[in-house]
């Protein structure tokens, strides 16, 4: 587990890259995806650098399932609570995460086909 320096999520939560913020308190932000792959795309993020899920220890039980929470919190707020949405969360270079981060991507506002790819 790195310390985020050169991360850019970390980059993000100090402000140095901008964001489109839909949400921020003292231990996660959540911010529109830059690439969507759906109507609804957004990510949330611990604040602590963990750099992916299997970096994760017993005593990150809380801060996941915040980050769960208010994932789906937010995916309501956002229209996609009636009809659904999917929870992504990608962990090293087999399961496709691209920014060592541990973030949540969430996607909805359609049908999203299964097998993802």
């Amino acid at each position: 587990m790195g310390n985020g320096d050169d991360c850019i999520f970390c980059k993000i939560i100090r402000g140095e890259i901008p964001s489109k913020k839909i949400f921020e308190d003292e231990q996660m932000l959540a911010f529109y995806d830059i690439d969507p792959k759906a109507p609804v795309h957004f990510i949330v993020i611990p604040k602590r650098h963990i750099s992916n899920l299997s970096e994760t220890k017993a005593g990150d039980t809380e801060i996941l399932g915040s980050l769960v929470f208010k994932a789906q919190e937010l995916a309501a707020k956002l229209g996609c609570g009636e009809n659904g949405f999917r929870l992504v969360i990608n962990c090293k270079s087999d399961g496709g995460q691209t920014v060592d981060h541990l973030h949540i991507h969430i996607l909805g506002g359609r049908s999203l086909k299964w097998p993802p790819g």
